[in-house]
Protein backbone atom coordinates (compact mmCIF):
# COMPACT_ATOMS: atom_id res chain seq x y z
CA UNK A 1 0.00 0.00 0.00
CA UNK A 2 1.25 3.47 -0.77
CA UNK A 3 1.15 6.69 1.18
CA UNK A 4 -1.28 9.16 -0.45
CA UNK A 5 -0.63 12.42 1.35
CA UNK A 6 2.24 14.40 2.77
CA UNK A 7 0.11 15.67 5.66
CA UNK A 8 0.01 13.58 8.78
CA UNK A 9 -2.88 13.39 11.18
CA UNK A 10 -2.92 16.27 13.66
CA UNK A 11 -0.93 15.69 16.79
CA UNK A 12 -2.83 15.04 19.98
CA UNK A 13 -2.90 18.00 22.34
CA UNK A 14 -1.54 15.76 25.10
CA UNK A 15 1.32 14.47 22.95
CA UNK A 16 4.89 15.77 22.99
CA UNK A 17 5.10 15.58 19.17
CA UNK A 18 5.93 19.00 17.72
CA UNK A 19 5.58 18.59 13.95
CA UNK A 20 2.28 17.24 12.59
CA UNK A 21 4.20 15.30 9.92
CA UNK A 22 5.67 13.13 12.70
CA UNK A 23 2.35 11.39 13.34
CA UNK A 24 0.78 8.92 10.92
CA UNK A 25 1.56 5.83 8.87
CA UNK A 26 5.11 4.43 8.83
CA UNK A 27 6.17 4.95 5.24
CA UNK A 28 9.38 3.04 4.56
CA UNK A 29 11.40 2.36 1.46
CA UNK A 30 10.06 -1.21 1.36
CA UNK A 31 6.45 -0.83 2.48
CA UNK A 32 3.89 0.82 4.76
CA UNK A 33 2.53 0.11 8.24
CA UNK A 34 -0.70 1.87 9.14
CA UNK A 35 -0.72 4.16 12.15
CA UNK A 36 -3.23 2.09 14.16
CA UNK A 37 -1.96 -1.35 13.09
CA UNK A 38 -2.20 -3.65 16.13
CA UNK A 39 -2.03 -6.97 14.29
CA UNK A 40 0.16 -9.71 15.69
CA UNK A 41 3.24 -10.91 13.81
CA UNK A 42 3.44 -14.61 14.62
CA UNK A 43 5.27 -16.12 11.66
CA UNK A 44 8.84 -15.54 10.56
CA UNK A 45 7.72 -14.02 7.24
CA UNK A 46 5.32 -11.60 8.91
CA UNK A 47 8.09 -10.41 11.19
CA UNK A 48 10.56 -10.15 8.32
CA UNK A 49 8.15 -8.03 6.26
CA UNK A 50 7.61 -5.77 9.25
CA UNK A 51 11.37 -5.43 9.78
CA UNK A 52 11.85 -4.46 6.13
CA UNK A 53 9.38 -1.59 6.58
CA UNK A 54 10.82 -0.40 9.92
CA UNK A 55 14.42 -0.80 8.75
CA UNK A 56 16.19 2.43 7.94
CA UNK A 57 17.23 4.75 10.80
CA UNK A 58 19.67 2.21 12.26
CA UNK A 59 21.16 1.31 8.88
CA UNK A 60 21.54 4.91 7.73
CA UNK A 61 23.09 6.18 10.96
CA UNK A 62 25.58 3.31 11.16
CA UNK A 63 26.60 3.22 7.50
CA UNK A 64 26.74 7.02 7.56
CA UNK A 65 29.26 6.49 10.35
CA UNK A 66 31.66 5.00 7.75
CA UNK A 67 31.75 8.36 5.96
CA UNK A 68 34.71 10.11 4.31
CA UNK A 69 36.25 10.80 7.72
CA UNK A 70 35.73 7.19 8.71
CA UNK A 71 37.36 5.93 5.51
CA UNK A 72 40.33 8.22 6.13
CA UNK A 73 40.65 7.25 9.79
CA UNK A 74 40.41 3.49 9.21
CA UNK A 75 42.81 3.52 6.27
CA UNK A 76 45.24 5.69 8.24
CA UNK A 77 45.13 3.12 11.04
CA UNK A 78 45.80 0.34 8.53
CA UNK A 79 48.54 2.18 6.65
CA UNK A 80 50.41 3.41 9.73
CA UNK A 81 49.82 0.56 12.20
CA UNK A 82 48.72 -2.45 10.15
CA UNK A 83 45.92 -4.38 11.86
CA UNK A 84 47.20 -3.38 15.31
CA UNK A 85 44.18 -1.18 16.15
CA UNK A 86 41.35 -3.52 15.11
CA UNK A 87 40.69 -4.15 18.80
CA UNK A 88 39.42 -0.58 19.18
CA UNK A 89 36.55 -1.44 16.83
CA UNK A 90 35.56 -4.50 18.87
CA UNK A 91 35.46 -2.42 22.06
CA UNK A 92 33.26 0.16 20.36
CA UNK A 93 30.47 -2.30 19.47
CA UNK A 94 28.75 -2.09 22.89
CA UNK A 95 29.27 1.68 22.91
CA UNK A 96 27.50 1.95 19.56
CA UNK A 97 24.57 -0.19 20.62
CA UNK A 98 24.06 1.28 24.09
CA UNK A 99 24.18 4.90 22.88
CA UNK A 100 22.00 4.42 19.82
CA UNK A 101 19.47 2.15 21.56
CA UNK A 102 18.88 4.91 24.10
CA UNK A 103 18.03 7.45 21.39
CA UNK A 104 15.77 4.88 19.70
CA UNK A 105 13.73 4.67 22.92
CA UNK A 106 13.72 8.44 23.37
CA UNK A 107 12.52 9.03 19.81
CA UNK A 108 9.87 6.32 19.67
CA UNK A 109 8.40 7.09 23.11
CA UNK A 110 8.55 10.89 23.08
CA UNK A 111 7.93 11.61 19.39
CA UNK A 112 10.38 14.53 19.44
CA UNK A 113 14.03 15.06 18.58
CA UNK A 114 17.02 14.96 20.90
CA UNK A 115 17.66 18.72 20.96
CA UNK A 116 13.99 19.45 21.67
CA UNK A 117 14.06 17.19 24.73
CA UNK A 118 17.26 18.77 26.08
CA UNK A 119 15.95 22.32 25.68
CA UNK A 120 12.55 21.50 27.15
CA UNK A 121 13.76 19.43 30.10
CA UNK A 122 16.93 21.33 31.06
CA UNK A 123 16.37 24.86 29.75
CA UNK A 124 18.04 27.10 27.18
CA UNK A 125 21.41 27.35 28.89
CA UNK A 126 22.00 23.60 28.97
CA UNK A 127 20.35 23.23 25.57
CA UNK A 128 22.82 25.67 24.04
CA UNK A 129 25.57 23.87 25.98
CA UNK A 130 24.64 20.60 24.23
CA UNK A 131 24.01 21.75 20.65
CA UNK A 132 26.58 24.52 20.12
CA UNK A 133 29.39 22.02 19.64
CA UNK A 134 27.14 19.88 17.45
CA UNK A 135 26.62 22.65 14.91
CA UNK A 136 30.34 23.43 14.66
CA UNK A 137 31.50 19.81 14.41
CA UNK A 138 28.68 18.91 11.99
CA UNK A 139 29.58 21.79 9.69
CA UNK A 140 33.23 20.69 9.72
CA UNK A 141 32.19 17.08 9.19
CA UNK A 142 30.25 18.00 6.05
CA UNK A 143 33.42 19.71 4.82
CA UNK A 144 35.22 16.36 5.20
CA UNK A 145 32.44 14.66 3.19
CA UNK A 146 33.01 17.01 0.26
CA UNK A 147 36.75 16.46 0.64
CA UNK A 148 35.98 12.78 0.13
CA UNK A 149 33.82 13.54 -2.93
CA UNK A 150 36.55 15.66 -4.50
CA UNK A 151 39.29 13.09 -3.89
CA UNK A 152 37.20 10.19 -5.17
CA UNK A 153 36.05 11.85 -8.37
CA UNK A 154 39.43 13.45 -9.10
CA UNK A 155 40.94 9.96 -8.93
CA UNK A 156 38.27 8.83 -11.41
CA UNK A 157 39.15 11.74 -13.72
CA UNK A 158 36.62 14.46 -12.85
CA UNK A 159 37.78 17.90 -11.68
CA UNK A 160 36.74 18.78 -8.12
CA UNK A 161 35.40 22.12 -9.43
CA UNK A 162 32.79 20.09 -11.30
CA UNK A 163 32.44 17.13 -8.93
CA UNK A 164 31.78 19.01 -5.68
CA UNK A 165 28.98 21.31 -7.00
CA UNK A 166 27.36 18.34 -8.76
CA UNK A 167 27.40 16.31 -5.53
CA UNK A 168 25.87 19.21 -3.59
CA UNK A 169 23.05 19.59 -6.12
CA UNK A 170 22.40 15.81 -6.10
CA UNK A 171 22.25 15.69 -2.29
CA UNK A 172 19.87 18.62 -2.08
CA UNK A 173 17.66 17.24 -4.86
CA UNK A 174 17.22 13.88 -3.13
CA UNK A 175 16.22 15.54 0.16
CA UNK A 176 14.00 18.27 -1.29
CA UNK A 177 11.55 15.93 -3.03
CA UNK A 178 9.17 16.05 -0.07
CA UNK A 179 8.98 12.27 0.10
CA UNK A 180 10.41 10.29 3.00
CA UNK A 181 10.04 7.06 1.01
CA UNK A 182 11.99 8.27 -2.03
CA UNK A 183 14.72 9.69 0.21
CA UNK A 184 15.07 6.37 2.06
CA UNK A 185 15.15 4.39 -1.18
CA UNK A 186 17.95 6.63 -2.44
CA UNK A 187 19.90 5.96 0.76
CA UNK A 188 19.30 2.21 0.50
CA UNK A 189 20.81 2.21 -3.01
CA UNK A 190 23.91 3.96 -1.66
CA UNK A 191 24.09 1.61 1.33
CA UNK A 192 23.98 -1.44 -0.94
CA UNK A 193 27.26 -0.30 -2.55
CA UNK A 194 29.04 -1.01 0.74
CA UNK A 195 29.29 -4.64 -0.36
CA UNK A 196 32.27 -3.52 -2.47
CA UNK A 197 34.49 -3.33 0.62
CA UNK A 198 34.70 -7.12 0.70
CA UNK A 199 36.15 -7.69 -2.81
CA UNK A 200 38.42 -4.67 -2.30
CA UNK A 201 39.88 -6.18 0.87
CA UNK A 202 40.22 -9.64 -0.70
CA UNK A 203 42.04 -8.22 -3.74
CA UNK A 204 44.53 -6.56 -1.37
CA UNK A 205 45.69 -10.01 -0.21
CA UNK A 206 44.89 -9.97 3.51
CA UNK A 207 46.50 -12.37 6.00
CA UNK A 208 43.97 -13.92 8.38
CA UNK A 209 46.55 -14.44 11.14
CA UNK A 210 47.53 -10.78 11.28
CA UNK A 211 43.89 -9.68 11.28
CA UNK A 212 43.17 -12.04 14.18
CA UNK A 213 46.15 -10.68 16.16
CA UNK A 214 44.73 -7.20 15.74
CA UNK A 215 41.83 -8.05 18.06
CA UNK A 216 44.30 -8.37 20.96
CA UNK A 217 44.72 -4.91 22.55
CA UNK A 218 48.15 -3.40 21.90
CA UNK A 219 49.78 -0.03 21.22
CA UNK A 220 51.92 -0.34 18.07
CA UNK A 221 55.08 1.71 18.47
CA UNK A 222 54.20 2.68 22.05
CA UNK A 223 51.46 4.81 23.52
CA UNK A 224 52.15 8.42 22.52
CA UNK A 225 50.15 11.51 21.59
CA UNK A 226 50.13 10.66 17.86
CA UNK A 227 48.72 7.17 18.48
CA UNK A 228 46.27 8.50 21.06
CA UNK A 229 45.05 11.13 18.58
CA UNK A 230 44.33 8.37 16.08
CA UNK A 231 42.54 6.23 18.69
CA UNK A 232 40.42 9.23 19.70
CA UNK A 233 39.72 9.81 15.98
CA UNK A 234 38.58 6.17 15.61
CA UNK A 235 36.26 6.67 18.57
CA UNK A 236 35.01 9.97 17.15
CA UNK A 237 34.31 8.60 13.68
CA UNK A 238 32.74 5.37 14.96
CA UNK A 239 30.61 6.92 17.72
CA UNK A 240 30.02 10.53 16.67
CA UNK A 241 27.73 12.99 18.49
CA UNK A 242 25.71 13.71 15.33
CA UNK A 243 24.55 10.09 15.32
CA UNK A 244 22.56 10.61 18.53
CA UNK A 245 20.69 13.59 17.10
CA UNK A 246 20.17 12.03 13.67
CA UNK A 247 18.81 8.66 14.70
CA UNK A 248 16.37 10.02 17.27
CA UNK A 249 15.01 12.56 14.78
CA UNK A 250 14.90 10.01 11.97
CA UNK A 251 12.99 7.55 14.18
CA UNK A 252 10.52 10.36 14.90
CA UNK A 253 10.33 11.38 11.22
CA UNK A 254 9.62 7.78 10.19
CA UNK A 255 6.84 7.73 12.82
CA UNK A 256 8.16 4.70 14.68
CA UNK A 257 6.27 4.23 17.95
CA UNK A 258 7.04 2.05 21.02
CA UNK A 259 5.26 -0.92 19.43
CA UNK A 260 8.05 -1.18 16.85
CA UNK A 261 11.11 -0.59 19.07
CA UNK A 262 12.09 -4.26 18.97
CA UNK A 263 12.33 -4.13 15.18
CA UNK A 264 14.31 -0.90 15.28
CA UNK A 265 16.80 -2.57 17.63
CA UNK A 266 17.32 -5.29 15.01
CA UNK A 267 17.77 -2.56 12.39
CA UNK A 268 20.45 -1.04 14.62
CA UNK A 269 22.30 -4.36 14.98
CA UNK A 270 22.25 -4.81 11.19
CA UNK A 271 23.81 -1.37 10.81
CA UNK A 272 26.47 -2.10 13.44
CA UNK A 273 27.38 -5.33 11.64
CA UNK A 274 27.79 -3.52 8.33
CA UNK A 275 29.87 -0.69 9.81
CA UNK A 276 32.23 -3.11 11.60
CA UNK A 277 32.78 -5.26 8.51
CA UNK A 278 33.42 -2.12 6.48
CA UNK A 279 35.91 -0.71 8.98
CA UNK A 280 37.93 -3.93 9.20
CA UNK A 281 37.98 -4.26 5.40
CA UNK A 282 39.22 -0.68 5.00
CA UNK A 283 42.00 -1.25 7.53
CA UNK A 284 42.95 -4.48 5.77
CA UNK A 285 42.99 -2.88 2.31
CA UNK A 286 45.45 -0.23 3.52
CA UNK A 287 47.54 -2.63 5.63
CA UNK A 288 48.00 -5.27 2.90
CA UNK A 289 47.28 -3.44 -0.36
CA UNK A 290 49.91 -0.68 -0.24
CA UNK A 291 53.56 -0.87 -1.18
CA UNK A 292 55.97 -1.28 1.79
CA UNK A 293 57.44 2.18 1.27
CA UNK A 294 53.99 3.74 1.79
CA UNK A 295 53.27 1.99 5.07
CA UNK A 296 53.49 4.40 8.00
CA UNK A 297 53.21 7.43 5.72
CA UNK A 298 49.51 8.24 5.51
CA UNK A 299 48.63 11.53 3.83
CA UNK A 300 44.96 11.40 2.82
CA UNK A 301 42.37 9.30 0.97
CA UNK A 302 43.72 10.39 -2.40
CA UNK A 303 47.14 9.00 -1.47
CA UNK A 304 45.55 5.70 -0.42
CA UNK A 305 43.65 5.39 -3.72
CA UNK A 306 46.81 6.10 -5.74
CA UNK A 307 48.89 3.72 -3.62
CA UNK A 308 46.34 0.90 -3.98
CA UNK A 309 46.27 1.41 -7.74
CA UNK A 310 50.08 1.28 -7.98
CA UNK A 311 50.61 -1.73 -5.75
CA UNK A 312 47.40 -3.80 -6.02
CA UNK A 313 46.08 -2.82 -9.43
CA UNK A 314 43.73 -0.32 -11.04
CA UNK A 315 40.65 -2.29 -9.99
CA UNK A 316 41.42 -1.96 -6.27
CA UNK A 317 42.07 1.77 -6.60
CA UNK A 318 38.81 2.30 -8.50
CA UNK A 319 36.80 0.27 -5.97
CA UNK A 320 38.31 2.30 -3.15
CA UNK A 321 37.37 5.56 -4.94
CA UNK A 322 33.78 4.33 -5.43
CA UNK A 323 33.55 3.36 -1.74
CA UNK A 324 34.93 6.76 -0.73
CA UNK A 325 32.43 8.59 -2.97
CA UNK A 326 29.54 6.48 -1.67
CA UNK A 327 30.58 6.99 1.97
CA UNK A 328 30.91 10.74 1.44
CA UNK A 329 27.43 11.08 -0.06
CA UNK A 330 25.80 9.04 2.72
CA UNK A 331 27.71 10.94 5.39
CA UNK A 332 26.94 14.40 3.99
CA UNK A 333 23.27 13.49 3.72
CA UNK A 334 22.98 12.12 7.27
CA UNK A 335 25.09 14.79 9.00
CA UNK A 336 23.30 17.58 7.13
CA UNK A 337 19.92 16.20 8.16
CA UNK A 338 21.09 15.76 11.76
CA UNK A 339 21.87 19.48 11.79
CA UNK A 340 18.65 20.69 10.16
CA UNK A 341 16.52 18.33 12.26
CA UNK A 342 18.16 19.95 15.29
CA UNK A 343 17.53 23.46 13.97
CA UNK A 344 13.85 22.59 13.61
CA UNK A 345 13.81 21.32 17.20
CA UNK A 346 15.51 24.43 18.58
CA UNK A 347 13.38 26.97 16.68
CA UNK A 348 10.17 24.89 16.73
CA UNK A 349 9.81 24.94 12.95
CA UNK A 350 8.64 22.17 10.64
CA UNK A 351 11.45 19.68 10.10
CA UNK A 352 10.38 16.58 8.25
CA UNK A 353 11.19 14.86 4.96
CA UNK A 354 7.44 14.45 4.49
CA UNK A 355 7.06 18.19 3.81
CA UNK A 356 7.61 19.89 0.47
CA UNK A 357 10.11 22.77 0.26
CA UNK A 358 7.35 25.39 0.33
CA UNK A 359 5.84 23.78 3.45
CA UNK A 360 9.08 23.71 5.48
CA UNK A 361 11.34 26.37 3.94
CA UNK A 362 13.65 26.76 6.97
CA UNK A 363 14.37 23.03 7.04
CA UNK A 364 15.44 22.89 3.41
CA UNK A 365 17.15 26.30 3.26
CA UNK A 366 19.27 25.33 6.27
CA UNK A 367 20.24 22.08 4.57
CA UNK A 368 21.13 23.89 1.33
CA UNK A 369 23.26 26.47 3.17
CA UNK A 370 25.20 23.74 4.99
CA UNK A 371 25.97 21.99 1.71
CA UNK A 372 26.86 25.23 -0.05
CA UNK A 373 29.27 26.51 2.60
CA UNK A 374 30.97 23.14 3.05
CA UNK A 375 31.40 22.67 -0.70
CA UNK A 376 32.89 26.16 -1.04
CA UNK A 377 35.51 25.51 1.66
CA UNK A 378 36.70 22.36 -0.11
CA UNK A 379 37.30 24.34 -3.30
CA UNK A 380 39.82 26.64 -1.54
CA UNK A 381 43.24 25.89 -3.08
CA UNK A 382 45.97 24.47 -0.83
CA UNK A 383 43.83 23.48 2.16
CA UNK A 384 45.39 20.58 4.22
CA UNK A 385 42.48 18.25 3.50
CA UNK A 386 43.88 15.10 5.13
CA UNK A 387 44.66 16.82 8.44
CA UNK A 388 41.31 18.63 8.46
CA UNK A 389 39.62 15.23 8.20
CA UNK A 390 41.62 13.70 11.05
CA UNK A 391 41.15 16.75 13.24
CA UNK A 392 37.37 16.71 12.81
CA UNK A 393 37.16 13.05 13.83
CA UNK A 394 39.29 13.72 16.91
CA UNK A 395 37.09 16.68 17.86
CA UNK A 396 34.04 14.44 17.64
CA UNK A 397 35.78 11.97 19.95
CA UNK A 398 36.60 14.49 22.68
CA UNK A 399 33.11 16.05 22.56
CA UNK A 400 31.28 12.71 22.76
CA UNK A 401 31.28 12.47 26.61
CA UNK A 402 29.23 15.68 26.86
CA UNK A 403 26.61 14.39 24.41
CA UNK A 404 26.45 11.03 26.17
CA UNK A 405 25.95 12.63 29.60
CA UNK A 406 22.79 14.41 28.45
CA UNK A 407 21.61 11.23 26.77
CA UNK A 408 21.91 9.28 30.03
CA UNK A 409 20.15 12.03 31.98
CA UNK A 410 17.21 11.96 29.56
CA UNK A 411 17.00 8.17 29.68
CA UNK A 412 16.61 8.39 33.47
CA UNK A 413 13.89 11.05 33.24
CA UNK A 414 10.77 9.15 34.35
CA UNK A 415 8.47 12.03 33.41
CA UNK A 416 9.58 11.60 29.78
CA UNK A 417 10.11 7.84 29.44
CA UNK A 418 7.93 6.40 32.21
CA UNK A 419 8.44 2.60 32.21
CA UNK A 420 11.00 2.95 29.38
CA UNK A 421 13.67 4.54 31.62
CA UNK A 422 17.10 2.94 31.86
CA UNK A 423 17.51 -0.12 34.02
CA UNK A 424 20.30 -0.28 36.60
CA UNK A 425 22.36 -2.43 34.23
CA UNK A 426 21.92 0.05 31.38
CA UNK A 427 23.02 2.91 33.63
CA UNK A 428 26.11 0.99 34.75
CA UNK A 429 27.12 0.30 31.15
CA UNK A 430 26.41 3.90 30.11
CA UNK A 431 28.43 5.20 33.08
CA UNK A 432 31.40 3.01 32.15
CA UNK A 433 31.22 4.27 28.57
CA UNK A 434 31.12 7.95 29.55
CA UNK A 435 33.99 7.63 32.03
CA UNK A 436 36.11 5.61 29.57
CA UNK A 437 35.69 8.35 26.97
CA UNK A 438 36.68 10.99 29.51
CA UNK A 439 39.81 9.01 30.48
CA UNK A 440 40.78 8.60 26.84
CA UNK A 441 40.41 12.33 26.30
CA UNK A 442 42.46 13.02 29.45
CA UNK A 443 45.20 10.70 28.18
CA UNK A 444 45.34 12.63 24.91
CA UNK A 445 45.60 15.88 26.87
CA UNK A 446 48.46 14.54 29.02
CA UNK A 447 50.33 13.12 26.04
CA UNK A 448 50.03 16.45 24.19
CA UNK A 449 51.25 18.53 27.13
CA UNK A 450 54.03 16.05 27.96
CA UNK A 451 55.19 14.40 24.70
CA UNK A 452 57.94 12.46 26.52
CA UNK A 453 55.46 10.82 28.90
CA UNK A 454 56.19 7.07 28.93
CA UNK A 455 53.63 4.30 28.65
CA UNK A 456 53.96 3.24 32.30
CA UNK A 457 52.84 6.70 33.47
CA UNK A 458 49.83 6.56 31.15
CA UNK A 459 48.95 3.09 32.44
CA UNK A 460 49.11 4.36 36.02
CA UNK A 461 46.86 7.24 35.00
CA UNK A 462 44.32 4.86 33.46
CA UNK A 463 44.42 2.72 36.62
CA UNK A 464 43.85 5.71 38.92
CA UNK A 465 41.09 6.95 36.65
CA UNK A 466 39.39 3.54 36.70
CA UNK A 467 39.55 3.50 40.51
CA UNK A 468 38.00 6.96 40.69
CA UNK A 469 35.28 5.79 38.32
CA UNK A 470 34.46 2.80 40.52
CA UNK A 471 34.33 4.94 43.66
CA UNK A 472 32.16 7.49 41.89
CA UNK A 473 29.82 4.74 40.72
CA UNK A 474 29.45 3.41 44.26
CA UNK A 475 28.74 6.93 45.53
CA UNK A 476 26.04 7.45 42.90
CA UNK A 477 24.48 4.08 43.78
CA UNK A 478 24.41 4.98 47.48
CA UNK A 479 22.79 8.35 46.73
CA UNK A 480 20.19 6.70 44.52
CA UNK A 481 19.54 4.09 47.20
CA UNK A 482 19.01 6.85 49.77
CA UNK A 483 16.56 8.57 47.43
CA UNK A 484 14.60 5.31 47.02
CA UNK A 485 14.45 4.92 50.80
CA UNK A 486 13.05 8.43 51.15
CA UNK A 487 10.38 7.65 48.55
CA UNK A 488 9.54 4.43 50.40
CA UNK A 489 9.22 6.32 53.68
CA UNK A 490 6.85 8.80 52.03
CA UNK A 491 4.78 5.92 50.68
CA UNK A 492 4.70 4.33 54.13
CA UNK A 493 3.39 7.54 55.67
CA UNK A 494 0.71 7.78 52.98
CA UNK A 495 -0.39 4.22 53.79
CA UNK A 496 -1.05 5.05 57.41
CA UNK A 497 2.32 5.05 59.07
CA UNK A 498 3.60 1.64 58.05
CA UNK A 499 7.25 0.93 58.68
CA UNK A 500 9.30 1.67 55.50
CA UNK A 501 10.88 -1.78 55.67
CA UNK A 502 7.40 -3.31 55.73
CA UNK A 503 6.53 -1.41 52.56
CA UNK A 504 9.70 -2.70 50.88
CA UNK A 505 8.89 -6.26 52.00
CA UNK A 506 5.32 -5.97 50.69
CA UNK A 507 6.57 -4.71 47.33
CA UNK A 508 9.17 -7.47 47.08
CA UNK A 509 6.62 -10.13 48.03
CA UNK A 510 4.22 -8.84 45.38
CA UNK A 511 6.91 -8.97 42.69
CA UNK A 512 8.17 -12.41 43.72
CA UNK A 513 4.62 -13.78 43.64
CA UNK A 514 4.63 -13.23 39.87
CA UNK A 515 6.51 -15.45 37.47
CA UNK A 516 9.20 -13.91 35.29
CA UNK A 517 6.89 -14.24 32.28
CA UNK A 518 4.08 -12.43 34.13
CA UNK A 519 6.42 -9.62 35.20
CA UNK A 520 7.59 -9.16 31.63
CA UNK A 521 4.00 -9.14 30.35
CA UNK A 522 2.99 -6.46 32.86
CA UNK A 523 6.01 -4.34 32.00
CA UNK A 524 5.23 -4.64 28.29
CA UNK A 525 1.61 -3.59 28.91
CA UNK A 526 2.80 -0.57 30.86
CA UNK A 527 5.21 0.35 28.10
CA UNK A 528 2.66 0.01 25.32
CA UNK A 529 0.29 2.31 27.19
CA UNK A 530 2.93 5.02 27.73
CA UNK A 531 3.70 7.99 25.50
CA UNK A 532 5.45 11.14 26.64
CA UNK A 533 2.89 13.82 27.60
CA UNK A 534 3.09 17.35 26.15
CA UNK A 535 6.47 18.60 27.37
CA UNK A 536 5.06 21.99 28.43
CA UNK A 537 2.92 20.21 31.03
CA UNK A 538 5.90 18.57 32.78
CA UNK A 539 7.92 20.05 35.61
CA UNK A 540 11.60 20.33 34.79
CA UNK A 541 13.94 18.06 36.75
CA UNK A 542 15.97 19.91 39.37
CA UNK A 543 19.74 20.03 38.93
CA UNK A 544 21.55 19.56 42.22
CA UNK A 545 24.58 21.82 42.89
CA UNK A 546 26.82 18.75 42.54
CA UNK A 547 25.39 17.88 39.12
CA UNK A 548 25.73 21.48 37.92
CA UNK A 549 29.33 21.62 39.13
CA UNK A 550 30.10 18.33 37.39
CA UNK A 551 28.60 19.45 34.08
CA UNK A 552 30.38 22.81 34.19
CA UNK A 553 33.67 21.09 35.00
CA UNK A 554 33.15 18.73 32.07
CA UNK A 555 32.38 21.68 29.83
CA UNK A 556 35.48 23.55 30.89
CA UNK A 557 37.67 20.54 30.34
CA UNK A 558 36.20 19.90 26.88
CA UNK A 559 37.08 23.44 25.84
CA UNK A 560 40.69 22.73 26.82
CA UNK A 561 40.62 19.35 25.03
CA UNK A 562 39.34 20.95 21.82
CA UNK A 563 42.17 23.49 21.92
CA UNK A 564 44.70 20.69 22.44
CA UNK A 565 43.36 18.73 19.47
CA UNK A 566 43.81 21.85 17.35
CA UNK A 567 47.38 22.23 18.69
CA UNK A 568 48.23 18.61 17.88
CA UNK A 569 46.80 18.81 14.36
CA UNK A 570 48.79 22.02 13.78
CA UNK A 571 51.96 20.28 14.98
CA UNK A 572 51.34 17.44 12.53
CA UNK A 573 50.71 19.93 9.71
CA UNK A 574 53.98 21.71 10.41
CA UNK A 575 55.82 18.37 10.57
CA UNK A 576 54.42 17.39 7.16
CA UNK A 577 55.46 20.71 5.65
Amino acid sequence: MSFRTNRAAPTNASSAALDTAHVGDIVGALGTIRQHDTGSRRTFWQRLRTLLVIMGPGLVVMVGDNDAGGVATYTQAGQNYGMGLVWTLALLIPVLYVNQEMVVRLGAVSGVGHARLIFQRFGRFWGAFSVADLFVVNALTIVTEFIGVSMALEFLGLSKYVAVPLAAVLLFGMVAMGSFRRWERFLFVLISLNILVIPMALLAGPKAGEIAKGFVPSFPGGLNSTLLLLIVAIVGTTVAPWQLFFQQSNVVDKRITPRWIRYERVDLWLGIGIVMIGAVCLMAAAAFGLAPDLLGNFTDNAGVATGLEQHSGRAVGVIFAIILLDASLIGANAVGLATTYTLGDVFKKRHSLHWKVRQAPMFYVGYALLLGVAASIVLIPGAPLGLITQGVQALAGVLLPSATVFLVLLCNDRAVLGPWVNSVRQNVVAGVIVWSLVLLSLALTAATFFPDLDISALKIGFGVGAAIGVLGGVAVWLLRRAAVRRETAATARALGGLDPEEVEDLAEDAVEALSRKERRALLWQDRMAWRTPALDTLDRPAFSPLRKAGLLTLRGYLVIAVVLVAVKVTQLALAVN
